[in-house]
């Protein structure tokens, strides 16, 4: 196993940044997507059982398995950015963008059928292929050199074309972006770069329809705010759109913020190190296909450059270590399925307050007996032949190399 980390010097967050996840547009975000239908909070999981063993106050996990029967998060984002684009063609005011509303005949008369292209590894492209076909649309999804056939043939059940391509991640998106300008067809890409960036930022206030939930739960169950937040990244615009909203809303009270990336694709890590983006190239062949991202999303990064406590670059065992720990509970939790990309938050934690090697680390987080942490697992078994592997596996002997 192993892993580096970068502690940061964080600094405040400017309000012009932080208004991309201010209340106003959590709660736009959460109204729309409650005009769903199948719309429902998904679950808040209480693991005392796990949290007493790793010496914690109290550990919570977001189980985004449940979301729309599309066992992951992505959606959110998606459809979001999908019916922002539908209500600009059509001159509608913010507020007024319901499903229904983007259903009426009216509209389909007006707009006649879209074509949606995107790229992703898998979850991503799902969601924007069940949105368009939702909404009366068409999609186009190109995914990187070895997706997974399972999750390929998910997004090929939602109505979209399709592909595996020989390009990496990023080339996949430059690709999309070739064929959206050649195609005349719109691309709804969950990063952003210089020139591209009104739907991405539609894409991340979709994304903190989870935060609006998590905040009426916590209320719900008279339970504190968490101290501690540990967020998986692969471009960082969910660990963005998450931070973002801990921060509008609780400002310097926002929880002690981790984000957790694969060592075969740690753009933010290395950009925190290096004090400027920093790429990575090549092929980045993580099992945590929805990680491995080698360009920041430039929107995003503004957030998670200056609120972000501390960067973690791992390897798979890390996400192994989480899917276990989350889908064979301690005896009295209750089990999660989570995926590769979904535990390695989880896997993390478990690490750093149980390996002797991470004890200064944990220090300097102020991981101890008080702590009250939040995990979000945003995947579930997507590819289950290798979760099914990976949960069968017994757990190696630890070797922990790393770097402050």
């Amino acid at each position: 196993m192993a892993i580096q980390s970068f502690i940061n010097q964080k600094t405040s967050i400017p309000a012009d940044v932080l208004s991309l996840t201010g209340p106003e547009v959590l709660a736009r975000a959460r109204h729309f997507h409650s005009t769903i239908p199948g719309y429902q909070p998904t679950p808040l999981v209480f693991l005392d059982h796990l949290a007493r063993r790793l010496g914690i106050s109290s550990l919570l996990v977001k189980d985004e398995s449940h979301r729309f029967g599309l066992n992951a998060f992505k959606s959110l984002g998606g459809s979001f950015a999908i019916a922002r684009t539908l209500a600009k063609k059509l001159g509608w005011p913010e507020d007024e963008v319901t499903f229904d509303a983007l259903m009426s005949p009216e509209v389909k008369e007006k707009l006649g059928t879209l074509t949606f292209v995107t790229a992703t590894d898998g979850n991503h492209g799902r969601g924007v292929a069940w949105a368009a076909s939702l909404l009366g649309h068409k999609s186009v999804v190109y995914m990187p050199k070895g997706s997974s056939l399972e999750r390929l043939e998910n997004i090929r059940a939602q109505g979209a074309y399709a592909e595996i391509t020989d390009q990496n991640y990023d080339g996949a998106v430059r690709l999309a972006d070739q064929m959206a300008k050649q195609n005349g067809w719109i691309l709804v890409q969950d990063t952003a770069w210089p020139g591209y960036e009104e739907i991405p930022a539609w894409i991340m206030q979709g994304y903190t329809t989870i935060a609006q939930e998590i905040f009426g739960q916590l209320k719900e169950n008279n339970l504190q705010m968490p101290t501690h937040l540990f967020l998986q990244a692969g471009v960082g615009s969910f660990a963005g759109a998450m931070l973002g909203s801990f921060a509008a809303r609780l400002g310097e009270e926002c929880p002690v913020t981790c984000i957790v990336e694969p060592d075969k694709a740690d753009c933010l890590y290395r950009s925190a190190r290096s004090g400027t983006i920093t790429p990575v190239t090549g092929d980045m062949d993580s099992m945590m296909a929805g990680l491995c991202c080698g360009e920041p999303c430039t929107i995003s990064w503004e957030i998670i450059r200056r609120g972000a406590a501390a960067f973690f670059s791992c390897s798979d065992d890390y996400s192994a270590r989480g899917m276990r720990l989350l889908g064979r509970p301690e005896p009295g939790d209750p089990p999660i399925v989570s995926g590769e990309s979904g535990a390695v938050g989880a896997g993390i934690l478990a690490a750093l307050m149980e390996d002797k090697a991470l004890s200064d680390i944990r220090h300097s987080l102020g991981l101890d007996a008080h702590s009250r942490v939040l995990c979000i697992s945003t995947e579930g078994d997507t590819d289950q032949a290798n979760y099914q592997t990976i949960l069968s596996c017994i757990q190696r002997p630890q070797t922990v190399h790393f770097a402050v």
